[in-house]
């Protein structure tokens, strides 16, 4: 595993209309704001969609996650390009496991916070 603490990782990603019909087909989140567009046509993205880029990281280096926090900060609509970096603060291997923390941050094409938080896990 070629991570270390201090290491930020960065990507981002725009949720589409689909995306949001779909998570609320999964979620059962029916609120009005995710199903009927604004006077621009967007749908504001479910809290808990946006709180998945975050988690692609777990997914990206198999992190079992034990702890997870989040702050929404501002709606997320479609239509928005949202940039997320994830900060490794602790990398640290116990035994046969590596347990890892990182603190997050992101925030939309207008370079306006969206959400943050960390979360903390471990690697088998």
């Amino acid at each position: 595993m070629s991570l270390q603490v201090g290491d930020v990782i960065r990507f981002e990603r725009s949720f589409t209309v689909e995306d949001v019909e779909l998570f609320t087909k999964v979620s059962g989140d029916e609120g009005a704001h995710h199903v009927a567009p604004d006077e621009q046509g967007r749908l504001i993205i479910q809290g808990l969609l946006t709180a998945t880029l975050p988690t692609k990281i777990g997914g990206d280096y198999n992190v079992l996650a034990r702890k997870m926090t989040f702050e929404f900060l501002r709606p997320v609509f479609t239509q928005d390009t949202i940039i997320c970096e994830v900060e490794i603060e602790q990398f640290e291997k116990q035994g046969e496991r590596i347990l890892i923390t990182a603190a997050f941050l992101c925030w939309n094409q207008n370079e306006k916070e969206v959400l943050k938080g960390y979360f903390s896990g471990v690697i088998v």
